[in-house]
């Protein structure tokens, strides 16, 4: 039966979610379910609970746990991935560092200063993962549940032959939020949704061939329906397409909605609803705080149920059986995205069956959601250049085209923070070892420094002349 690598398998939360998922399926019966964690401290309860779940639900199941992870990896058929590089500590300091000079910060896993080196921490260590299946598990798919994920994703897909799928629940929880503004079921709705991950645009949404998009606008011009989300509301009332991203993440991601007081308190002002600073940060502070107080597995119920809405046990379960398996998922853009670049990681629909995973072709997307998912795009190839190449430069420079860093900082601004932040986070970024930013001193002009002579530009030369000629 399958054998299935749980690398991170400290997650509280993912690991409990995914191991009672593959438990609740009974097409996974028989399978060995293998916990890896780099420290044993809740690695051995989780490993406990997951013993007690399968015991009071008579479940047919073996698991076992080690520190050692490429004694999970070896044979397996299936390596789920859900690791936190550095942890709440690091987390804390993607958050304070860039809030010290203005950049506000709601999620800080995707994009903005806090995406950037929360990918230069988990791009080594996903590479690690990667090799060691190339050579212990050549067959087995990596399911990546790692943020930012089209960064990760965008580094493994440069590993040759490596088979794997970033998953998400965007995509299907957005689908909840459709639904109730549309009035029409959830499972009776047909959509596209494509484009990268935390910025897919739902390409179609359809009941019986007809067209929801004109019921969803026109809710979205009422205040009851818009105050929900704001920020998704604006894209769509200005770019036409509805996106997968609620308003906490989704305002990070441009420059419109967290740049300045005045656009915070008209967007994101709204703490039942998501965007407030920090809401993500001060979430999991403050589970790390009551866990260290409190083993939750000890109350924790094991009784299985309904599976949950993340993707990974039906991918399994369709990969076993042979039973089609639809999601949405991250994948290298081999073509599937036309004005995208190649190589990059896009977020399209994939089929699963018992020959493995199917992308679909989707073509062009509208050139205005194109051009708004290449504002995150280029950031996150950077990114992903720094940390193959070890270069620090690369890294401020990606920094600096982020579009809500863009928004608030200078030039020279973003290479103070990006240095502070390269130094406070060593530990964890192995590939800029003895590498520091080049620092850049400002320049002081003095009142009284005469201008130095120089080619005057040709068209300023002919605007100058046609000013004296109107003024004369």
């Amino acid at each position: 039966m399958a054998k299935i690598a749980m690398i991170g398998a400290g997650s509280l939360v993912f690991c409990k979610t995914l191991m009672a998922d593959m438990l609740a399926t009974p097409a996974l019966a028989g399978s060995e379910y293998r916990l890896m964690a780099l420290t044993r401290t809740r690695l051995d309860k989780m490993h406990a609970f997951i013993q007690r779940m399968i015991k009071d639900n008579g479940v047919e199941a073996a698991a076992v746990a080690t520190t050692d992870r490429r004694e999970a990896l070896r044979g397996a058929d299936y390596v789920v991935v859900m690791i936190q590089a550095g942890g709440v500590a690091e987390f804390r300091q993607d958050y304070e560092i860039p809030l010290k000079y203005g950049v506000d910060q709601c999620i800080g896993d995707t994009m903005g200063p806090g995406g950037v080196f929360r990918a230069l921490r988990h791009i080594p260590a996903l590479l690690e993962i990667g090799r060691d299946m190339q050579e212990l598990c050549p067959d087995a798919i990596l399911l990546n549940y790692a943020n930012p994920m089209a960064m990760c994703c965008w580094a493994l897909g440069r590993l040759p032959g490596l088979q794997f799928v970033g998953l998400c629940h965007g995509v299907q929880t957005t689908m909840d939020l459709v639904a109730s503004y549309v009035g029409v079921p959830k499972n009776e709705i047909d959509f596209i949704a494509a484009g990268i991950n935390h910025m897919a645009w739902f390409l179609k949404l359809e009941h019986r061939g007809r067209d929801l998009y004109p019921a969803l606008k026109k809710n979205f011009e009422k205040p009851g329906f818009y105050v929900n989300e704001k920020v998704r509301g604006e894209v769509l009332r200005h770019f036409g397409y509805f996106m997968t991203e609620s308003t906490g993440h989704l305002s990070e991601y441009l420059p419109y909605f967290r740049k300045n007081r005045k656009a915070l308190d008209l967007y994101c002002d709204e703490p039942a609803f998501g965007g407030e600073s920090g809401a993500y940060y001060k979430y999991c502070a403050m589970l790390a705080e009551k866990f260290a107080k409190t083993d939750p597995l000890s109350i924790e119920s094991t009784k299985l149920g309904l599976r949950s809405a993340e993707y990974c046990s039906h991918i399994i379960e369709a990969k076993e059986t042979g039973n089609i398996f639809r999601l949405n998922g991250n994948v290298r853009n081999d073509g599937y995205i036309t004005n995208l670049p190649a190589g990059c990681c896009v977020e399209v629909p994939i089929f699963v069956d018992r020959t493995g995973l199917h992308p679909t072709v989707v073509g062009s997307l509208p050139p205005q959601c194109a051009a708004l998912n290449m504002t995150n795009v280029l950031v996150q190839g950077l990114t992903v250049e720094a940390s193959f190449s070890g270069d620090p430069e690369l890294v401020m420079q990606a920094v600096a085209l982020d579009p809500l860093t863009a928004s608030v900082l200078t030039l020279k601004e973003i290479r103070d923070m990006a240095a502070e932040m390269l130094k406070a986070e060593a530990r964890w970024l192995p590939q800029f070892a003895g590498k520091k930013l080049r620092p850049v001193p400002t320049i002081v002009i003095p009142k009284d420094v005469r201008r130095q002579e120089a080619p005057l530009d040709p068209a300023l030369a002919i605007a100058n002349r046609f000013t004296k000629l109107a003024r004369a």
